[in-house]
């Protein structure tokens, strides 16, 4: 490059591109690590390097004097990203950058990169190594971007962001306007290149992944809201299901915002069957209801009706009559349809109160009818004490005469307290009772068929007993031991049966 072709680069650009070096050299010596090591003092300390100015700086023919400035201002700006972790340093030092460099007298600067040579630029003016130290500088800016790069790919730095600023890091590195060494560079970016593939393929499957799991999440809502949707309004428990098919809604919501999205397709034939689901859930409550109020309306004047009629009855004082009627209404009031709960509850307290006006006065009245038969009991209770002493009955004619007193006296009591009267009716029952059994005996006992026959048992045991004698005065004149003890034994038996005869006939 001639000096008329320098005097060809704009004067901005190559002031830029000097100030993005001197800035990056500062930045690299602030941000030493400390642990790296120091350079050994093999020469005594070099006087501090001139400055180029902007317009020394020329670029390695064929390069057009943009070409210099543009990969600095694309390695500033991948330098930049929207968030990202502290700038990494990297500083290469002059003597180990010697290795991939030749530098003419003139300042011209050869990078060496493996068996290539490629001429990146001129310096004019200045000593080699300042002219060298210009372009290891933007090696170390490369080098720079690599580090920050391997620091972001741990961070959650979008990947399209990452694999951008790759790719511009990438074609300064093929441009080679640089000096250092170029292997190790392009080894670095293909590692980044490696980790961010597989860094790419990790999100593709998680994304799959996370549509998967979103797609079973909207299913699982939209099946539970169709089967919500799909119950016997009759049987529905509207309460419970109004609130699940809300909670199933806020839960769309929150998938459809915190999820991944799913293909528009599946997710607008989604949505149609779940707001189909709603819509078919909320024509079936609001059927429901309307439904429900009609039939709680009709409820509600047929229990009118009914209270209206016990309210009639209430002030009746015909006690038997008017509580058959009062059975009646409560059949009626069992077999009519229900309201609400709440209406229905104050229904039945009114019907409930007319009831308790009818029984409270009947309960009153016989209280106090209760009051006066007292005296009555105790009359009763005396005659029952009376009829008591006289059991049992021996004689019939007797008995009877005195129950038919008793009963005389019985009747011209009165009535009893209603509380007492089945036990005095039980007890005089016992008496009729033990009269009746008398006089059943009796009759057996006088009955001509029975006497009769018992005169004819008493012929036939007196007739066998006769015959047993003669038996066993035989046995005893044969002195048969076997034959006396037979006759014997059946002899005292058929005297015992006729004893028991004589006894009974003797009786009546």
């Amino acid at each position: 490059m001639t000096h008329s072709q320098e005097s060809d680069v704009p004067h901005s650009e190559a002031q830029q591109d000097v100030d993005d070096a001197l800035k990056s050299t500062a930045s690299t010596e602030a941000h030493q690590p400390t642990d790296t090591p120091a350079v050994p003092e093999k020469t005594a300390p070099q006087k501090p390097r001139p400055v180029p100015s902007p317009a020394s700086v020329r670029p390695a023919q064929p390069a057009s004097p943009a070409s210099i400035a543009k990969p600095a201002a694309e390695a500033h700006a991948a330098q930049q990203p929207p968030v990202a972790p502290a700038v990494p340093t990297h500083r290469t030092e002059v003597d180990d950058a010697r290795q991939f460099a030749e530098v003419t007298e003139d300042g011209h600067v050869v990078l060496i990169d493996g068996n290539d040579r490629i001429p990146v630029g001129q310096v004019p003016d200045v000593p080699r190594d300042e002219a060298l130290a210009y372009f290891v500088r933007k090696y170390d800016d490369a080098m720079s971007q690599v580090l920050l790069l391997e620091q972001r790919l741990a961070t959650d730095t979008s990947t399209a962001d990452l694999r951008k600023a790759l790719g511009q890091l990438q074609a300064t590195t093929d441009e080679r306007k640089m000096v250092g060494d170029m292997v190790a560079l392009r080894k670095r970016i293909a590692s980044l290149e490696t980790t961010l593939e597989v860094r790419r393929t990790v999100e593709k499957e998680a994304h799959h992944k996370a549509v998967e799991e979103q797609r079973t999440a909207r299913k699982a809502i939209v099946d539970e809201a169709v089967t919500i949707s799909e119950q016997d309004p009759q049987r529905t428990q509207w309460k419970d299901s109004s609130r699940r098919m809300t909670e199933l809604f806020e839960q769309w919501k929150t998938t459809q915002k915190k999820g991944p999205r799913l293909p528009k397709p599946e997710e607008d034939e989604l949505w149609k069957r779940f707001r189909a689901a709603r819509s078919t859930f909320d024509k079936h409550r609001r059927a429901f209801f309307s439904q429900l109020d009609q039939t709680n309306a009709e409820a509600k004047k047929v229990k009118e009706r009914l209270i209206a009629r016990a309210e009639e009855l209430s002030s009746s004082t015909d006690w038997a009559t008017t509580a058959m009627k009062y059975r009646d209404l409560m059949s009626e009031w069992k077999a009519a349809p229900r309201a609400s709960r709440r209406e229905d509850d104050a229904l039945w307290t009114r019907f409930r109160a007319a009831q308790d006006v009818f029984f409270n006065a009947r309960k009153s009245a016989n209280d106090e009818i209760d009051r006066e038969f007292e005296e009555n009991l105790k009359v009763k209770e005396a005659i029952l004490e009376e009829g008591n002493k006289l059991l049992p009955f021996k004689n019939v004619d007797r008995a009877r005469a005195a129950i038919n007193e008793l009963r005389g006296r019985w009747d011209d009591a009165g009535k009893v307290p209603r509380k007492d009267i089945g036990r005095m009716e039980s007890g005089f029952r016992r008496l009729e009772e033990a009269l009746s059994q008398a006089e059943q005996e009796h009759w057996q006992r006088t009955n001509p068929e029975t006497k009769a026959r018992t005169n004819s048992a008493l012929s036939q045991l007196e007739d066998a007993i006769a015959g047993l004698e003669q038996d066993l005065a035989q046995a005893q004149e044969r002195n048969d031991e076997k034959a006396i003890k037979k006759a014997q034994e059946a002899l005292d038996a058929r005297k015992l049966w006729l004893q028991t005869l004589q006894a009974s006939a003797d009786s009546n």
